[in-house]
C-alpha cells in the first residue's frame, strides 16, 4: 500500500478587473463601467470511500486550478473558476510539506478541505470613482492563487488492529475471522502492507486490519516501522497476538507495548485482547501454562487460540465485540486533530524592509506583495495608486529612515522599482 505521497497544488489567480466606459449616443462622457473580474478556483481535497490507497498520486503529482474569468464593460463580473475537487481515501492526514504542520485530517465520507485558495478577482475601473477623478483609467489585476506542496499520509480506520511480531499469526487470523484474504506463508514480513477485514456477528460488523510485523526499533522507522505504526493510531483496540512457537513470547509482548507507546504515547493505553496463538503445535502447548501464569501475575487475562483448528476463534470473536460495546464513544476520536479545515492566520508583522548594499532594498509582506503583484505597471494611474498603498502602509516613511534615497532600487516581490520622490 502506497500510504505517503508529496504532491503540488496551486489555486487559480483571480480574473483581471478591466477599463471601460459607457458609450452611447447621447451621452458623450459616459462614467467608467469596467467589471471586475472573477474569484479563481480553490484547490479542494474531499473524501471519497470508494478509494483506498494514495496510489493514483504516484502519476499525477500536479493539481493546478482555473483562474477567474476577466471582468466585463457595462460593469459585467468575469465568472467565478471552478473549484478543483482532488479525491482522497478516508484517513488521510494532509501535511504541509515544508512545515509539516497538521492542514487536515480528513475521515468521513464527502469530508473536504480547501488546502489552496483561489485569488479574488481584480476590481474594474469602475471601483475607483471619485469626486476628484470621474474617469479612473486603471484597474485591477486578480490576486495570484496560493500553492504549496503538501504530504498526503494515509492512515487506516478500523476499529481492531491485530499486532505482533512477524510471523505471529495475524495474517491466517484476519483470513480465518473475516473476508479478508491477506498473502500467508511461514516466513518473517509475508505482510508489507496493512490487510482489512470485515468480521460480522450477530448482524453487527467490526472493521479489522492486520498490522504488518513490528521490529525493534519500529518507531523509529526501522523495518518500514513509521509506515506500520500510522495505520494503529485511528484504531479503538488492539488484538495482541503472541507467537506460540517464539523462543521467548514474553519478551516479543514486551517489545511490542514498548514500540507503540514510543511512537504515540496513546497507544500504549489503547484496550487491548492478548492472544496466544498456534495453540495446534506441542511447543505452543507446552509454553502456554507459564506465558498465561506470568501475565495474568501482570494484570492481564491472555487467551490461547488456533488458527488452524479455530481453536477459541468464536470465543475471540465474542470478545472484541464485546470490549468495543463497552467502550465509550468519546474515548478515541476518529480525527487527528480538532479543526480538519486549514485557514491562513493574518500576519502579525504587515512588512519587512531589508537593505541589501548601498542602494538596494527589499520590501516583504504578503499584503504589498500581494498588492505589487495585482497593479498594472504600464498605467500611470495604477502606479499613483500604489505608491498611496505605500504610505498607507507606512512604507514609504520606513523607507525614508532606512535612508533610501533618489534613484534607488527596491524589490517587492517578483517586481524590481525604481525610487522616486
Amino acid at each position: 500500500m502506497l500510504d505517503e505521497v508529496k504532491i503540488y497544488v496551486r489555486s487559480g489567480d483571480g480574473g483581471d478587473g478591466i477599463v471601460s466606459f459607457r458609450r452611447e449616443k447621447f451621452v458623450p462622457r459616459g462614467g467608467p463601467n469596467g467589471g471586475d473580474g472573477g474569484r479563481g478556483g480553490n484547490v479542494v481535497l474531499r473524501v471519497n470511500p470508494k478509494i483506498n490507497t494514495l496510489r493514483r498520486f504516484q502519476k499525477k503529482v500536479h493539481f493546478k486550478a482555473e483562474r477567474g474569468g476577466r471582468g466585463g464593460s457595462s460593469n459585467k463580473t468575469g465568472a467565478n473558476a471552478k473549484d478543483l475537487i482532488v479525491e482522497v481515501p478516508p484517513g488521510t492526514v494532509v501535511r504541509d510539506a515544508e512545515t509539516g504542520a497538521i492542514l487536515a485530517d480528513l475521515v468521513k465520507a464527502g469530508e473536504t478541505a480547501i488546502v489552496a485558495r483561489g485569488g479574488r478577482g481584480g476590481k474594474g475601473n469602475a471601483h475607483f470613482k471619485t469626486a476628484s477623478n470621474q474617469a479612473p483609467h486603471f484597474a485591477e489585476k486578480g490576486e495570484p492563487g496560493e500553492e504549496r506542496w503538501l504530504i498526503l499520509e494515509l492512515k487506516l480506520i478500523a476499529d481492531v488492529g491485530l499486532v505482533g511480531v512477524p510471523n505471529a499469526g495475524k495474517s491466517t487470523l484476519l483470513s480465518v475471522i473475516s473476508n479478508a484474504r491477506p498473502k500467508i506463508a511461514d516466513y518473517p514480513f509475508t505482510t508489507l502492507e496493512p490487510n482489512l477485514g470485515i468480521v460480522t456477528l450477530d448482524h453487527n460488523d467490526l472493521v479489522v486490519a492486520d498490522i504488518p510485523g513490528l521490529i525493534e526499533g519500529a518507531h523509529q522507522g526501522v523495518g518500514l516501522g513509521h509506515s506500520f505504526l500510522r495505520h494503529v493510531q485511528r484504531t479503538r483496540l488492539l488484538v495482541h497476538l503472541l507467537d506460540g512457537t517464539s523462543e521467548n513470547p514474553l519478551a516479543d509482548y514486551s517489545q511490542i507495548n514498548s514500540e507503540l507507546a514510543l511512537y504515540d504515547e496513546r497507544l500504549g493505553e489503547r484496550p487491548q485482547i492478548v492472544v496466544f496463538t498456534k495453540m495446534d503445535l506441542p511447543q505452543a502447548q507446552a509454553r502456554w501454562p507459564e506465558v498465561e501464569a506470568t501475565l495474568k501475575d501482570r494484570g492481564v487475562e491472555p487467551m490461547a487460540i488456533s488458527s488452524a483448528t479455530h481453536q477459541n476463534i468464536r470465543v475471540l470473536i465474542e470478545r472484541m465485540f464485546s470490549v468495543i460495546a463497552d467502550l465509550p464513544e468519546e474515548q478515541e476520536p476518529l480525527h487527528i486533530i480538532e479543526t480538519p479545515v486549514y485557514d491562513l492566520p493574518e500576519e502579525e508583522i504587515p512588512f519587512t524592509i531589508e537593505r541589501l548594499d548601498d542602494d538596494t532594498y527589499r520590501v516583504g509582506g504578503h499584503r504589498i506583495e500581494r498588492a505589487a503583484s495585482m497593479t498594472y505597471w504600464d498605467n500611470e494611474e495604477a502606479i499613483m495608486r500604489f505608491q498611496t498603498i505605500l504610505e498607507t502602509l507606512g512604507i514609504t516613511e520606513a523607507l525614508r529612515e532606512a535612508g533610501i534615497e533618489e534613484g534607488d532600487t527596491v524589490f517587492i516581490g517578483e517586481h524590481e522599482l525604481e525610487w522616486t520622490e
